[in-house]
């Protein structure tokens, strides 16, 4: 009698996947002629493939394809850690008739949708934005201060004020309705009178006052009622007394007292430690910082 032939357990090779996987495979790749395809890829082995791509700058250079910028196109990363754009990558496959990649060459490979090269294109576009925007402003406050403030060199601070000058000059020609000659005489007049005054400024020397001169700085002192010395804040000489033997007997009392050219009142002894502590060879009035000339009253 024949025995009846019994069924074998099915092995682990026969479960449900496999039979899914294997029947995704063409024929001669299930009859082992043809190697079968890799695995896809998992997410984090796409993460160290980006990672690599990364490293190597791809998004940073241009596409080895067309040898154009990323800039907003889109790009695709492949599994070998290349990058390319999406169109150059198919117009290549649809030519070369088969799936390398273009530069290891690369078969079956895995392909997918990055934007490295977009965020990087957005960055330096706002840079540049950014750049061209300061620079305005820099140059913005840079003629504002060309016009504003004068320079430390005496020959272009000259000139800064005479500019100055001559705007004024112009705006009141513009503004003004009156005999044209006769104002530009008086803008002569003023321009000379300014450059003495420029002059005067930048030589720093004052012509000693003569006897008149003293005269009248004192009487601008006594209008003006000057009591104090405004370096030590003590009482100074009565420049009100009516006689010279009554401002001695003053003066012997306290300290004697030194008129400046400049109209300002000092006590000697004061104005003296002004001068040993100040270093210019020729020190100004502690309260006008103009050179002076000084008298004993």
């Amino acid at each position: 009698m024949q025995k009846r032939r019994t069924q074998k357990p099915t092995s682990k090779k026969n479960s449900a996947g496999d039979w899914s996987a294997v029947a995704g495979l063409a024929r001669a790749q299930k009859m082992g002629l043809v190697a079968a395809p890799a695995e896809r890829l998992m997410e984090d082995e796409w993460m160290q493939v980006k990672a690599r791509s990364a490293q190597q700058g791809e998004s940073t250079q241009p596409c080895a394809i067309c040898r154009e910028e990323f800039r907003l196109q889109p790009q695709v990363l492949l599994s070998c850690s290349h990058v390319f754009h999406r169109a150059c990558l198919q117009a290549f496959e649809r030519f070369s008739g088969r799936k390398c990649c273009p530069m290891c060459r690369r078969e079956q490979y895995e392909t997918r949708l990055i934007h490295d090269a977009a965020r990087l294109f957005r960055h330096h576009c706002a840079t540049r934005i950014q750049a061209c925007w300061r620079g305005y402003v820099a140059r913005k406050w840079y003629r504002h201060t060309r016009k504003t403030v004068s320079p430390k060199d005496k020959r272009l601070r000259r000139k800064f004020f005479e500019a100055k000058l001559q705007e004024l000059n112009d705006s009141f020609v513009r503004y003004c309705h009156t005999d044209t000659e006769a104002f530009l005489s008086d803008i002569d007049r003023s321009l000379s009178s300014s450059r003495r005054v420029f002059q005067q400024l930048e030589s720093k020397s004052v012509s000693e006052p003569q006897e008149n001169d003293w005269d009248q700085i004192q009487s601008q002192v006594i209008q003006r009622g000057v009591r104090d010395c405004p370096i030590c804040l003590t009482a100074l000489c009565d420049l009100n007394l009516p006689t010279e033997a009554s401002r001695s007997d003053h003066q012997q009392q306290g300290r004697r007292t030194v008129l400046l050219s400049c109209s300002h009142l000092f006590h000697q002894l004061c104005l003296e430690a002004f001068e040993s502590f100040t270093a210019d060879s020729r020190p100004p009035c502690p309260l006008c910082r103009s050179v002076y000339h000084k008298k004993l009253i």
